[in-house]
């Protein structure tokens, strides 16, 4: 007897149209249009870099999830350093901007921006120049491809720099890290709470002098902030970490814990969802400055990491970070050996940490850091950089896998090419077509689609073995 089962039909086996080439014994997911597809990784692609606008200085990036665009905040130092910032949309591996506003006329320095997906808002903060060098924050509002600005708050009464900032959903705070130069360059970190178009802070939490290259994530796993800086008390410039608590408008750090005992050169962090650990990436002065990466797991107060993994044998001072939800990796953004910008995902097993394939997303000359963030609308990367001293922005969409925890089906009982009717052998049936199995072992599909006696993540059992070359779809 034929069942019916959405689009395709169901006998001894599931019966529907291919998408795409299938193999003999192949692993086959079921889209979203009732085709099949054997399961596969894409290929990484990257679109043409597109200036958003010329002569630009500091930069940050943030993506809004209410309007589904991305915000560049930035200094103009060919409009006398104001800073400015532009709404982009991103399409495929194109990317669109609109016209830049100005939310300070001043010259503008160390200018980053998060997105506070409670109010809808985001938060840019920057060294106004034109107020005695304070530390100073705007919240901006998005609409369509316009921006607008409430009223600047100053964080800081005294001379900052080296900001970071980031995002905790679970507080509704954003969490701002940075050096306060006036308090002998004090590493502090202060949490704002954005009401309208406005935002307050609570009491600065000053716990480090001498904190450098300040780079700050949230972990969703442990609900805590992790930072990492390079510290440069009495002379050192070693790369350390230290988890952070946020309760109300305070926050308190725990122990300096060291990543890089050598110096270690403008590190940024990303906390990776899928192994629930965070990423440091940072150029290793006492190794050439090579690109390098290592993992750290957030217990409490507390942080351990894995071992350090070079990922780039040249300079790499230029870098930028983000959580690819698509791909379910960390993407690093840098300066490759031509001078150009290129992107690779961090493969993560625990702490320990290792590389997938390098793309070059753009060849001009990177004459600055470049800064990263994931656009959840359009599943791609869009990275910012300055190259001959303008400010443009390149999409990226990193390798990814059409497997899922709900789409697998079965097994190709034959080669098929495009738009063929294709037959699958699938729940509680048997696939003759299988090479080099073990009976009597549970196997799992990987996200290539091969087999293996080990889950992967996603977490998807193929079925059981009943000779080296038969598999018993999963029932």
């Amino acid at each position: 007897m034929v069942k019916t089962i959405g689009n395709v039909q169901q006998d001894a086996q599931v019966r529907a149209v291919a998408s795409g080439t299938l193999s003999n014994g192949d692993t086959v997911i079921v889209n979203s249009d009732g085709t099949v597809s054997a399961v596969a990784i894409s290929s990484a692609s990257s679109g043409t870099a597109v200036m958003f606008d010329d002569e630009d200085g500091s930069m940050g990036i943030s993506y809004d999830s209410a309007n589904g665009k991305i915000v560049v905040a930035y200094s103009d130092p060919q409009d006398v350093g104001r800073g400015k910032a532009v709404v982009g949309t991103v399409s495929g591996t194109s990317i669109t901007f609109g016209s830049p506003a100005t939310f300070n006329s001043s010259t503008t320095y160390g200018v980053q921006i998060a997105y506070d997906a409670n109010a809808g808002k985001h938060v840019i903060i920057y060294m106004d120049s034109g107020n005695s060098f304070y530390g100073t924050s705007i919240v901006a509002t998005v609409s369509g491809t316009s921006i607008s600005y409430g009223s600047a708050v100053v964080f800081e009464s005294g001379y900052t720099t080296e900001y970071s900032i980031a995002y905790n959903p679970t507080a509704q705070k954003v969490v701002l890290f940075y050096r306060a130069a006036n308090e002998t360059n004090d590493g502090s970190l202060r949490v704002g709470t954005v009401s309208g178009t406005s935002i307050s802070y609570g009491t600065v939490n000053r716990f480090e002098d001498g904190a450098e290259n300040q780079s700050i994530c949230y972990d969703s796993v442990n609900d805590k902030m992790v930072i990492a800086y390079r510290d440069a008390t009495n002379g050192g410039d070693s790369g350390v970490a230290r988890v952070a608590t946020v309760s109300g408008t305070s926050i308190s750090v725990g122990s300096e814990v060291t990543y890089e005992s050598g110096d270690s050169f403008r590190g940024q962090i990303a906390y990776d969802e899928a192994s629930g650990n965070v990423v440091i990436a940072y150029a290793e002065e006492t190794n050439n400055n090579y690109g390098t990466a290592i993992a750290g797991s957030v217990s409490g107060t507390s942080i351990t990491f894995g071992t350090k993994a070079v990922f780039n044998t040249e300079d790499s001072q230029y870098l930028g970070i983000t959580y690819d939800a698509k791909a379910g990796k960390t993407i690093i953004a840098f300066k490759d050996g031509s001078g150009g910008t290129s992107a690779v995902p961090v493969e993560l097993s625990g702490t320990t940490i290792s590389f997938g394939t390098t793309t070059a997303v753009d060849t001009g000359t990177v004459s600055y850091r470049q800064r990263i963030v994931y656009d959840a609308t359009s599943e791609s990367n869009v990275i910012i950089l300055q190259k001959n001293n303008d400010g443009y922005a390149v999409v990226y969409q990193a390798p990814s896998t059409n497997l899922t925890s709900d789409n697998f089906i079965g097994f190709a009982d034959s080669g098929y090419v495009n738009g063929q009717n294709v037959g699958v052998d699938s729940t509680c049936s048997v696939n003759r077509e299988q090479t080099s199995l073990t009976a009597g072992q549970k196997y799992y599909v990987q996200t290539d689609g091969s087999l293996s006696e080990t889950a992967g993540s996603p977490s998807v059992e193929a079925g059981t073995a009943i000779s080296s070359t038969e598999i018993l779809v999963k029932g």
